[in-house]
């Protein structure tokens, strides 16, 4: 009995010698098999998460990508509007020029003879232009004068007499020494009628000379014409100290009628000629003196019968004492026989204001 005991207990220490060894063999078998599931899951996990985040960064990338195409589309959308709206207004500003141009069209027959005519009178308007401007032109080379003057044969010829100047005053000689070229006929034709005077021929030539030089002045000029004797006055009476108009042609005209109708008289007083320089303002820019010889006189009235040359030169020098500087005298001297100091005391004034001086001769202008 005690043998069959021991026999079973061996056998039942090698079964369980058996079962441990086979349990310890499962065991470490799960424990191989657990971990090379876990290395495989942790490799399959780092590649899902890998491709995660580039499923991620394509998402986040295409939602870019979209916004932009949402806006260019926008963009575009908005420029298709602006230009299906310029067509629009182009389009009506096509269909409104084609009306107007329709509306013409309906009239351009009827226009075309008118067309015709008014191109036949702007041919003729313009033959018109030419055949003024060519009497312009003479006009200009004429010097632009607005009154004409025409002297006897060859004799309106240049003097040399500066005329430039915006205001221009002419000083003319009335004394009774205008008569004539010597004392012994002054003396005689003082003593005629005056309509023999006024036909006197040294007058009538004083005459045609200041009606010479108004015709040179521009219309844009200004002048005054002062005669003087005893005393000094304006041709134009009321115009004292007034600057007149050379475009004013009637009271250019009405100017020599005054002087063709004012015999010479009296002595020369050249104090009271020069004193018209300073009473006009502005003062003249150019002065014309037309005188015959030397002053008799320096006041209106006067006790002498009979002043030597000396003095007479005296007061001509005291005279021009009286004169503003800076302006040009331009004489022109009818001289008197025997009046030796005219010529030299005119032409030494002229030299001395930078004008110019000239000796009349008989023909002129």
């Amino acid at each position: 009995m005690a043998r069959k005991r021991r026999a079973g207990d061996v056998f039942s220490m090698s079964f369980l010698d058996c079962m441990s060894c086979g349990f310890g063999a499962v065991i470490l078998f799960f424990m191989i098999i657990n971990s090379h599931v876990n290395a495989t899951t942790e490799n399959q996990n780092a590649e899902l998460m890998a491709e995660t985040n580039r499923l991620e960064i394509e998402v986040l990338e295409g939602r870019k990508n979209l916004a932009l195409k949402r806006n260019t589309l926008q963009k575009l959308k908005t420029e298709t509007d602006d230009a299906e709206s310029q067509i629009a207004q182009i389009i009506a500003l096509i269909q409104e020029l084609q009306a107007e141009l329709d509306k013409y069209d309906k009239d351009t027959l009827a226009k075309i003879e008118r067309v015709e005519k008014l191109q036949s009178d702007i041919k003729s308007l313009e033959e018109e232009v030419k055949r003024l401007l060519a009497i312009k032109a003479e006009q200009d080379a004429a010097g632009g004068q607005i009154r004409t003057f025409k002297g006897e044969g060859d004799r309106q010829y240049l003097t040399g007499l500066r005329l430039g100047g915006e205001r221009t005053l002419i000083l003319v000689d009335r004394s009774a020494s205008m008569l004539a070229d010597d004392v012994v006929d002054v003396i005689r034709r003082r003593t005629l009628p005056i309509e023999d005077q006024l036909r006197s021929r040294k007058w009538r030539q004083v005459i045609a000379t200041v009606d010479w030089l108004t015709a040179q002045f521009r219309p844009e000029d200004e002048y005054q014409i002062y005669m003087f004797n005893n005393v000094a006055e304006p041709v134009i009476r009321g115009t004292e100290g007034v600057w007149l108009t050379a475009g004013d042609g009637v009271q250019l005209n009405e100017a020599i009628r005054v002087l063709r109708r004012t015999p010479p008289a009296k002595g020369t007083n050249m104090h009271s000629a020069f004193d018209v320089v300073s009473s006009l303002k502005p003062q003249p820019d150019n002065i014309i003196l037309i005188v015959d010889g030397m002053p008799t006189m320096e006041a209106a009235t006067t006790n002498a019968n009979v002043v030597s040359g000396g003095e007479r030169l005296n007061i001509f020098r005291r005279a021009v004492r009286q004169l503003p500087s800076g302006i040009p005298i331009n004489v022109m001297l009818f001289p008197m026989r025997g009046d030796f100091d005219a010529p030299i005391s005119y032409w030494s004034l002229a030299l001395q204001t930078r004008g110019s001086f000239m000796t009349v001769s008989r023909d002129w202008p």
